[in-house]
């Protein structure tokens, strides 16, 4: 398909989008840049809802990145290990708070190239606190739903996330990147499910060529 039909095609799923999700956010509770970046962290192989249930104690105990970089390792562990892999998140979080506190002055940085020097933050998540915390559109969020979904809609043939998002920079434009990652988050979670898609209940269903799913 060339790159025109295809941004046709990429234009006409995302009205469709809109008309579902009209003002598409983030499920991650948060308070600040901060909070939202350590949510996100948190969120890797975990549910958004999970998350949620986690950080009021987590941000109670330690609200900023001042307190947090003090926090024992074992009582953070405690706190964030419903979220799984907690080992890992909280020497990440634990880098991430030093890392904020003593090379930024406890503010979340503003641009990809610095928040991606923080442990735990990768572009996804970089991306993800730019457009959430800042409203800067400078890549675009590829996560578990949307890698998903676009493959199955033919808008990308690459299973690498950093394909896969340089796929989808060049069809949607860069005015939507943040909203095109909440829009098919929520599509993924209401309708595109990893093992059973609602295909026949679908609104995207005529434009999409389900690549990767079983016909029935």
């Amino acid at each position: 398909m060339r790159k025109t039909e295809k941004a046709k095609r990429a234009a006409a799923i995302l009205e469709l989008l809109k008309e579902r999700y009209p003002v598409p956010e983030t499920m991650l509770t948060h308070e600040n840049p901060w909070e939202l970046m350590i949510a996100t962290i948190l969120a890797a192989q975990c549910t958004d809802a999970r998350v949620n249930t986690i950080t009021p104690e987590l941000f109670r105990r330690w609200p900023g990145p001042a307190e947090m970089m003090h926090a024992p390792l074992e009582e953070l562990e405690s706190v964030i290990r419903p979220t799984g892999f907690y080992h890992n998140k909280a020497k990440n979080i634990l880098g991430a708070a030093r890392r904020v506190a003593e090379v930024f002055g406890g503010e979340v940085p503003q641009t990809l190239e610095e928040l991606i020097t923080i442990p735990g933050v990768a572009r996804k998540t970089a991306n993800v606190v730019l457009w959430g915390a800042f409203g800067i559109n400078q890549g675009l969020a590829v996560d578990t739903h949307v890698k998903r979904i676009s493959f199955r809609l033919g808008l990308t043939k690459n299973t690498d996330p950093v394909k896969i998002e340089q796929d989808l920079m060049k069809i949607f434009p860069r005015s939507e990147w943040g909203d095109v990652n909440h829009r098919l988050v929520w599509f993924g979670r209401d309708v595109c499910d990893a093992r059973k898609p609602a295909c026949e209940s679908c609104e995207l269903a005529e434009l999409c060529p389900r690549c990767g799913v079983t016909k029935k």
